[in-house]
């Protein structure tokens, strides 16, 4: 369920004293609709979308910049932010609380146009995370490639911002 508490300016910057951690995700999309996926290097046969944390005193915005470079290589002239919503929210499970103060995440998605080629993506270029990427049709999103607790975040948002029932 999306909480509405969640600021929707991205470029104001997180409150870190929260008890869910947040996020920002990106929802990279070609000019033919299919969205990147990327193939976790620490899992096998768990893909799901860009995403990591937002830094002390760094915006949202600036957040989504950062986390596209470190994870899929990406400069900000390869893609531009459509639309966004936030207050997309998940509970850690006991054993993957890694944040200590933090009981999970909440997450504010950005669609984005692609603007590049594949060749501009580089998964190696930082903070390695993916080991390879597709590109996948909203409606194909397999729900068996994440975590339980991140399932009902994907599904909501693939029906916020493409309509997809999955």
């Amino acid at each position: 369920m999306i909480n509405p508490s969640v600021a929707d300016d991205p470029t104001q910057a997180a409150d870190l004293s929260a008890p869910y951690r947040p996020n920002v995700a990106a929802l990279l999309e070609r000019a033919d609709g299919h969205l990147f996926v990327g193939e976790r290097i620490d899992r096998r046969g768990a893909w799901q979308f860009p995403q990591g944390g937002v830094d002390e005193a760094e915006s949202y915005a600036d957040a989504l910049i950062r986390e596209l470079e470190e994870e899929v290589g990406l400069r900000p002239r390869c893609f531009e932010v459509l639309e966004h919503r936030g207050g997309y929210r998940y509970t850690f499970p006991k054993a993957h609380r890694k944040w200590g103060r933090y009981i999970g995440q909440e997450q504010m998605y950005f669609r984005c146009r692609f603007l590049g080629e594949d060749s501009d993506i580089q998964l190696d270029a930082h903070h390695p995370e993916f080991q390879d990427f597709r590109w996948i049709p909203p409606a194909e999103f397999d729900f068996d490639w994440l975590p339980k607790f991140k399932r009902e975040v994907y599904r909501q948002v693939l029906a916020d911002f493409y309509g997809v029932g999955l």
